[in-house]
């Protein structure tokens, strides 16, 4: 049995208005046996496209690979736009050792609902991935019952838009399409990108995701 622990506390800085929130990093990442193409930060494998994204639509020129630079240019961003990132799993437990979601038994959150509360700028938090089971909205969603705390539905298309009060306080939730490849079979079935690729033959799912990702990042 493998004990998977987060590597990386939440980044969250008194002004951040908006958290990613995603599960767990590789199990490479907790055991410091990284590739020569990851980062060793937040969503830094590179078989996960986030920062490939974000580089895309802000231009940032980043670095892939272990050096400590690479991990200063995802901290500026973040901290440049008001972003944190704040993964819901604190452990779990994993037969088999390797990132599936679903994999993950003994899970122990992190309190996203009761640290929301400290931070009062938070306004919207940016799901990495659907709700399908063990994912961060699925989580959130049980943390939010726990607490007693509704969500709303503000728009049930894809990204999902949801709406919930911290403190009388609103905060908006968006489940964001993964950034993994596993999530390009699921974008195939997607009507709008289905459209869209009726459109342009050469739009593809890296195109969907920008196309996305570029209203919240």
């Amino acid at each position: 049995m493998f004990v998977h622990k987060h590597p990386y506390p939440p980044l969250i800085q008194k002004d951040t208005r908006k958290l990613i929130v995603g599960t767990l990093p590789p199990p490479r990442f907790s055991t410091g046996e990284l590739i020569e193409s990851d980062v060793d930060f937040c969503y830094g494998s590179s078989y996960n496209s986030l920062w490939r994204y974000i580089d895309r639509i802000h231009s940032l020129n980043l670095r892939y690979d272990n050096s400590n630079k690479a991990i200063e240019q995802r901290k500026r961003y973040l901290i440049e736009n008001q972003i944190g990132i704040f993964d819901i799993v604190q452990q779990c437990t994993r037969q088999k050792i390797d990132a599936s979601d679903l994999g993950m038994k003994d899970v122990i959150l992190r309190d996203l609902i009761g640290s929301l509360a400290n931070y009062p700028s938070v306004e919207m938090l940016l799901f990495i991935g659907g709700k399908s089971k063990n994912g961060p909205e699925y989580f959130f969603r049980q943390q939010a019952r726990s607490y007693g705390i509704p969500l709303k539905v503000i728009s049930p298309k894809t990204p999902r838009q949801h709406l919930l009060y911290i403190d009388d306080r609103p905060v908006e939730t968006v489940s964001l399409t993964s950034s993994s490849g596993a999530a390009n079979i699921s974008i195939g079935s997607n009507p709008e990108y289905k459209k869209l690729k009726a459109e342009n033959p050469d739009f593809n799912p890296f195109d969907f995701r920008i196309r996305q990702y570029s209203a919240f990042l």
